[in-house]
């Protein structure tokens, strides 16, 4: 505008003062309206930059609104195909690595191959149900270990016989592995098999190799056959030796699901003595305690340990406080107490200080620790006992019923 005003001017310069004053009215008029109209112009030109661009942005906050919309919506979907498997699945799944529910469950159990924690391993996850991964753990604190690291998802634990009592080792190690839980528990039947090769005569059997135990379980049927009869560390690792080695005058008492592991024959089932009673064995189902999932809403039995300060003396306070809620003990067992293995009292006097042994209890109890009586019997419990902790709430399955 300055230019075209400077041009104006130098042209204008030989008109007379009254034409250079109209002029210059003129021209200021011109130059108002030249500048309106640019200044309108101008405007126009904005507003039709601001509209090219919002028409620009637009499409661009839609394709956004709407590509969020879809991956809202993705993800629900996905949610919704994980419940689904999981409930196909049975609902108590436990998660993948990661946190991952679609890779196989891994299982681990103690002893190896062929042994009857391996049937417990199958009757608690069967094939049939689930993509699973069975593995042996050679050594009894492997299957605690394999689950604080997380290379297992569930453990099979062998827990107690009816005929001979708990297997106090895994009772220790619950103990000493506070983030594993029981998380379901097992009951089986005790079937001792007498093996041997597929080719083997009976007739020409001279022994009978097995594992202490069961051989005590089995002695009236040995004497019957009069055979030879020896002592084995392990039933399985006698039967792998049998079957590896061609053994023909060796029969193992073992498991059926030795029978299968090595390829050997099962002379007779259930070769164990006959009790009016039954022979059973009980085992445990362990995972972490924050991988048991929806099934705890199942559970009837809850396992609890604690220590009192008045030993054995107060074990009737804790468990009157189960039984006065209408909440039934159904198992009392205890453990040396390893962090406080000594207990001293002061009897006053000339009798001075008494020491004892200083002991952890345990005691199942029916319901969950999730239903109101119990959770009010733990919080009283806590109040006399110097330590408490829930080792498991959790739904038993007996084979033999």
């Amino acid at each position: 505008m300055a230019l075209r005003l400077h041009s104006f001017v130098e042209s204008s310069a030989s008109a007379d003062v009254i034409n250079k004053s109209q002029s210059r009215r003129s021209f200021v008029g011109r130059v108002t309206v030249r500048a309106s109209a640019d200044f309108k112009h101008g405007n126009r030109y904005k507003r039709e930059q601001e509209t090219r661009q919002e028409k620009r942005r637009k499409p661009s906050l839609e394709m956004m609104e709407e590509f969020a919309s879809q991956l809202d919506r993705e993800f629900a979907v996905a949610n919704l195909e994980r419940l689904f498997r999981q409930q196909a699945a049975g609902g108590d799944r436990p998660p993948g690595p990661g946190g991952s529910s679609g890779g196989p469950v891994r299982v681990a159990y103690q002893g190896s191959r062929g042994s009857y924690c391996q049937e417990a391993a199958a009757k608690a996850f069967p094939a049939s149900s689930a993509a699973c991964e069975v593995f042996a753990c050679d050594h009894m604190e492997d299957a605690f270990a394999v689950l604080e690291d997380r290379s297992a998802h569930r453990a099979i634990v062998p827990a107690e016989n009816s005929l001979d009592g708990p297997i106090d080792r895994n009772l220790d190690l619950l103990l000493r592995y506070p983030g594993v839980r029981i998380v379901g528990e097992l009951v089986l039947p005790v079937n001792h098999c007498l093996l041997s090769l597929p080719d083997a005569s009976r007739s020409r059997l001279r022994r009978v190799i097995s594992h202490p135990q069961a051989l005590s379980h089995c002695r009236q049927s040995l004497e019957a056959l009069d055979l030879e009869v020896e002592e084995a560390c392990s039933a399985t690792e006698a039967a792998q030796f049998v079957a590896e080695n061609r053994v023909a005058d060796t029969a193992v008492i073992g498991s059926q699901m030795a029978a299968r592991e090595f390829g050997l024959r099962v002379i007779e089932h259930n070769f164990q003595d006959e009790h009016l009673g039954g022979n059973y064995n009980r085992f445990l189902q362990l995972g972490l305690s924050d991988s048991v999932g929806e099934g705890r809403r199942m559970a009837y039995k809850t396992t609890v340990a604690f220590t009192l300060e008045g030993g054995p003396s107060d074990l009737f306070r804790a468990m009157w406080i189960f039984e006065s809620r209408g909440v039934r003990v159904t198992r009392v067992d205890h453990r040396p107490n390893r962090e406080k293995p000594l207990r001293v009292v002061n009897k006053g006097g000339e009798r001075g200080n008494v020491t004892y042994l200083h002991y952890v209890f345990v005691l199942d109890v029916e319901g969950s620790a999730s239903d109101a009586t119990v959770k009010a019997a733990l919080t009283a419990l806590a109040d006399i006992a110097a330590f408490t902790r829930v080792l498991g709430s959790y739904a038993c399955t007996c084979h033999a019923c």
